[in-house]
């Protein structure tokens, strides 16, 4: 989806957010973005463990009834 911007738009939408928003919240909305970011890709880690654990569980069950 990024890859269609381009640089150039990229640039316009960091010249628009920085009209909109001044540069003085721009690294507050940034650093907000990397928090969001950063919690998604833990519980994403953690779904993904769970997960991983509950299938060798079930492995392991299936094993000992062979």
């Amino acid at each position: 989806m990024l890859s269609s911007i381009g640089f150039p738009g990229l640039i316009l939408i960091l010249i628009i957010a920085l009209i909109i928003f001044g540069p003085s919240k721009l690294p507050e909305i940034g650093k907000a973005a990397g928090d969001t970011l950063k919690a998604f890709k833990k519980s994403t880690n953690d779904l993904t463990s769970d997960v991983k654990e509950e299938l060798t569980e079930v492995k392991e069950i299936i094993k000992d009834n062979k």
